[in-house]
């Protein structure tokens, strides 16, 4: 593996690291004074070519994600090899504790959405829209998206729109009904919100997951892909020692009771997308198929990309992209461009907090396949 410290601009080494087949990391975002943390992130591309990639940036440190944060910016010219070197401010601190957690999608209007967390208490976290009709270069005021109060997690890079335009937001509800506001319920129930009418309103699908057995995480952090037969799959974290899956046949609107997948990995988020070019499922996850030390077991390393030929059902080509036994490797957001993968995600581990510097890191499609 390749390993190249940010800001690296020599045109001749750019150009040596763009044609290499195999992953080339990019240590973007490391922690530095007034900014203990840069965190999971989202791609864009833009119509003039450029990639964008807005990020959660943490100004004051603080438990369980609640340090002040606001959403910056950075951009690329040549498919992710190089960045930008200075920050941009794209949402300020707009919460009574912080923004984070970004998704960027390309809407079929050809208007491009952001959506991200407003975290203003433990007891109220919900996510916010926002769209650019100018590539980013201004925002419309925020809109609420979920109408229910209460605390929900939706992961960075979750966003999706069905061909129908239907928007889903995978989303866990974390309830607290104790007697202790400041108390974060780890317990996760999983549901969308979908909206049919372009993000102005939205509802609560009709079914709601609960993980079948009393683990304290419940089903946490989930995420969707479109299957080529129509149905939606939900793939949630767990403590149960392996991605749990669901199927929708209506849209997202109910859901097969959940079940293990062959994905084993810690109590860590996967992330799942269709590859464009050969229409297989791409997966990046932690993976401890070969993890039995229940102290390992609970470190979210090695980081794993595999691809599957049959829907999510099974996975081969199974390759680690970063493997530090110390590591600490989660929350990544994916993006093709044409034969490249780009892949922006945490890491920490090995002297850093876990959840500490944006990091990011390309290979080729053939290597991906070899």
């Amino acid at each position: 593996m390749i390993s190249l410290f940010f800001p690296l601009f020599a045109a001749a080494f750019a150009a040596s690291a763009a044609q290499a087949a195999g992953p080339v990391t990019l240590h973007l975002l490391p922690p530095g004074p007034g900014n203990p943390r840069n965190t999971e992130g989202s791609f864009a591309q833009l119509k003039d070519g450029r990639l964008l990639f807005i990020y959660s940036r943490f100004t004051t440190d603080g438990p369980a994600d609640s340090g002040a944060a606001d959403l910056a910016a950075r951009y690329s010219r040549d498919q992710g090899a190089t960045w930008t070197e200075q920050d941009e401010t794209v949402v300020g601190n707009e919460g009574g504790m912080n923004v984070m957690s970004v998704s960027l999608l390309r809407l079929k209007s050809g208007e491009l959405a952001l959506f991200y967390m407003r975290k203003d208490s433990m007891m109220d976290c919900r996510p916010y829209l926002r769209i650019s009709r100018n590539e980013g270069k201004t925002w419309s005021k925020p809109r609420l998206t979920i109408p229910d109060p209460g605390y929900y997690v939706l992961n960075n890079d979750r966003v999706v729109q069905l061909p129908g335009g239907r928007l889903l937001l995978p989303v866990a509800l974390h309830r607290n009904d104790t007697p202790e506001p400041t108390r974060f319920n780890s317990r996760g129930v999983a549901m969308c919100y979908l909206s049919d009418d372009k993000g102005k309103t939205w509802r609560r699908s009709r079914a709601t997951l609960e993980n079948p057995a009393p683990h304290p995480a419940g089903l946490q952090e989930p995420g969707l892909v479109l299957l080529k037969d129509g149905r939606l799959l939900m793939y949630m974290r767990t403590g149960m020692g392996s991605q749990y899956y669901s199927y929708s046949p209506d849209g997202g609107d109910t859901w097969t009771p959940p079940e293990p997948s062959t994905l084993r990995s810690p109590l860590s988020p996967a992330s799942i997308q269709r590859i464009p070019k050969t229409g297989d499922l791409l997966a990046v996850w932690n993976d401890h198929a070969r993890v039995s030390d229940p102290i390992r077991n609970r470190l979210r390393t090695p980081l794993t990309v595999a691809i599957s030929r049959d829907e999510g059902k099974t996975w081969e080509k199974a390759k680690n992209i970063a493997d530090d036994p110390e590591g600490w490797y989660c929350y990544t957001a994916i993006h093709f461009a044409g034969d490249r993968v780009i892949l922006g995600y945490n890491a920490g581990g090995s002297g850093l907090p876990h959840l500490s510097r944006s990091v990011m890191t390309y290979f080729d499609l053939d290597w991906l396949y070899q």
